[in-house]
């Protein structure tokens, strides 16, 4: 008789980072649960068309060992009417969940929150860290800091292991946001205006964020009960580095020229893309060191990853 495999239960699946890390848990031995909104065609699916503070868990928490949290509300249209969506799903729709997983004997939760939770820059300071106050920025990163204060308490009150996992932007094949907008451009020629950037960014490949995660699920009693890591790859580099990076995976050749940061400053305010500045010329550099003294150890480099995301799309 075959041995039982434990199940995981991630949140978001069919989404970019779920379709990766669903792979990888599928690889190492894990049963894995999706919860997805609409139905996909996914072996073992579960369809939760909305998450929040009411959201039945029950039938899908059976027999589960640890949940995975992907799933959220990233953007809005009208981000300025969208504050109670962004609490019901993101802050009262995750603590909801973990309350069940209790409730149904969950031994691991891991939260994806987000690196926006420090804010969208540490111009001028040293990187980010696990010890910082948390001072987010805009609904989202404000929705998953609540959220996270809102799994601290709870942590106090089970036996359940929390782990929250802060990352910056991660890239890889079907990623959308910046790394998609930037993959496009050099698709199409477009020449680019952050030759003169001279930031430093951190950034994490689909690849790492999974194997962080099951690094985590292998390893549940490595550190507290409740514990935070930020996380990224080995490498920081500046925008027209990343950039030279993906030019170079896609066998391309950088079309950079350079424009004053503070006229690109301008020209982002003036087109309301405000998030657009603060991914692309500020600073966001993260201590990683947390993470590493774990024993995990970052998967691939960036240029593997970026190779690995081109090739795929090219496929």
């Amino acid at each position: 008789m075959s041995e039982r495999k434990p199940v995981v239960l991630v949140t978001g699946a069919s989404g970019f980072i779920g379709r990766h890390l669903g792979q990888a848990l599928v690889r190492k031995g894990w049963s894995v649960r999706p919860v997805v909104r609409k139905r996909q065609g996914i072996d073992g699916e579960v369809v939760i068309e909305s998450i929040g503070p009411d959201t039945d868990w029950r039938a899908a928490l059976e027999g589960v060992e640890a949940v995975v949290h992907l799933a959220a509300r990233v953007h809005h249209r009208r981000e300025e009417q969208a504050a109670q969506l962004y609490q019901d799903v993101n802050t009262a729709g995750t603590v909801h969940l973990a309350r069940c997983a209790v409730r149904a004997g969950v031994r691991h939760f891991i939260f994806i929150s987000t690196v926006l939770v420090h804010g969208r820059s540490n111009e001028g300071r040293a990187p980010f860290s696990e010890n910082d106050v948390p001072t987010p920025r805009g609904l989202y990163g404000t929705s998953k800091a609540a959220a996270e204060a809102g799994l601290r308490t709870l942590a106090g009150e089970s036996d359940m292991k929390i782990s929250v996992i802060r990352p910056p932007m991660v890239y890889g094949a079907s990623a959308k946001g910046s790394f998609a907008l930037l993959t496009r451009a050099m698709n199409l020629g477009v020449p680019l205006p952050f030759a003169a950037i001279r930031n430093r960014r951190a950034f994490l490949a689909v690849q790492n964020l999974s194997s962080f995660i099951l690094h985590r699920l292998a390893h549940p009693d490595a550190a507290g009960h409740f514990e935070i890591f930020l996380l990224a790859d080995s490498e920081q580099f500046s925008t027209p580095e990343f950039i030279a990076r993906l030019a170079k995976a896609s066998g391309k050749r950088p079309r950079l020229f350079g424009l004053p940061p503070g006229l690109l400053s301008a020209l982002f305010r003036m087109i309301g893309r405000q998030d657009m500045h603060d991914s692309l010329i500020g600073s966001l550099e993260l201590d990683v060191s947390k993470a590493l003294a774990t024993g995990w150890r970052p998967e691939v480099s960036l240029d593997e990853g970026l190779r690995l995301a081109v090739s795929a799309q090219d496929a």
